[in-house]
């Protein structure tokens, strides 16, 4: 299987082989990478020692991809959620609407207000577990393959993950003085004043999954209060350029006023010119185009 001409591993152990073969440690360092992370969600158990009987028993795996907009690989150790028996009280969670981020962007450009995103760093990491789960360690745990561990976190995959995370946020957002918006579950406000004029309006908070965006005159003070409950990617907070899978730039419009665009483009370009590279590595000594596949760089 590919992606964006780059093949994507289904286990560890094809992982590694992919890496044996293309001479490089591309996959098997995002590996390291990711456990590193996610060390903190699980307790090992002693030789010998049992799941306690309340325990459900889990299989976790490794989940490979590239990102679309630098085609970096990467890795993401999950559970798989649907062997538990979770309460739906517990592991519904939605996320924040396009309709939401829209008007959010529009309500930036009438009141002359920032616009600044941050990622969340390992965000499901960050919150206990809601449920009881042991697993058994596979090869990407190293010396420690074949242990039994309980998961004390909020580990990717599990029902309750989403849920749980989002609850967390929300008690945060209430700390900050924030109101959560009856219409939607992932936005969030308070009043505020912009002090060189006194102009009085609504700052907006907006999560998607582990991606923040902050609508406010001073959106950089409010990330920092949030990195403070859950650490954020490093050089991640600032100005946004990717959102929801789509680039976000400042428009100036004839008018004046700066406005917000969101737009494909920078996925597109990035996905064709990896297409070209892809269409021109040999095989056996051969390109595809070389082999008669039909398809012609130059047409793209």
């Amino acid at each position: 299987m590919h992606k964006f001409g780059i093949e994507l591993p289904k286990s560890v152990v094809e992982a590694r082989h992919i890496d044996k073969k293309n001479g490089n440690s591309l996959w098997e360092d995002v590996i390291r990478k990711e456990m590193k992370a996610v060390q903190v969600a699980f307790k090992l158990l002693d030789d010998g020692e049992r799941a306690p009987p309340t325990y459900q028993q889990i299989r976790c795996y490794m989940i490979f991809d590239v990102k679309m907009d630098t085609f970096q690989r990467t890795a993401r150790y999950v559970a798989q959620g649907n062997m538990t028996e979770a309460p739906a009280t517990l592991t519904y969670a939605s996320v924040v609407s396009h309709e939401s981020v829209r008007i959010a962007l529009t309500l930036a450009a009438l009141n002359d207000l920032e616009v600044k995103t941050a990622d969340v760093a390992n965000a499901f990491l960050q919150v206990p577990v809601l449920e009881k789960i042991w697993t058994i360690c596979g090869p990407e745990f190293g010396p420690d393959e074949g242990r039994k561990a309980i998961l004390v976190r909020a580990l990717y995959g599990l029902c309750s993950a989403s849920a749980a995370f989002r609850n967390h946020m929300a008690d945060c957002m209430d700390n900050l003085g924030f109101k959560l918006c009856l219409a939607d579950q992932h936005l969030w406000y308070r009043p505020a004043t912009r002090k060189y004029d006194g102009h009085d309006y609504m700052e907006y908070v907006l999560l998607y999954v582990d991606d923040i965006l902050v609508v406010s005159h001073d959106g950089m003070t409010i990330l920092d209060k949030i990195d403070r409950f859950f650490p954020m990617k490093p050089d991640s907070k600032g100005d946004p350029d990717m959102y929801l899978g789509a680039k976000l730039r400042p428009v100036t419009l004839p008018n004046g006023v700066i406005s917000w665009s969101l737009s494909p483009s920078k996925y597109v370009q990035e996905a064709v010119r990896n297409l070209k590279e892809y269409l021109l590595r040999e095989y056996d000594g051969r390109t595809l185009v070389q082999r008669g596949s039909g398809v012609y760089v130059k047409d793209y």
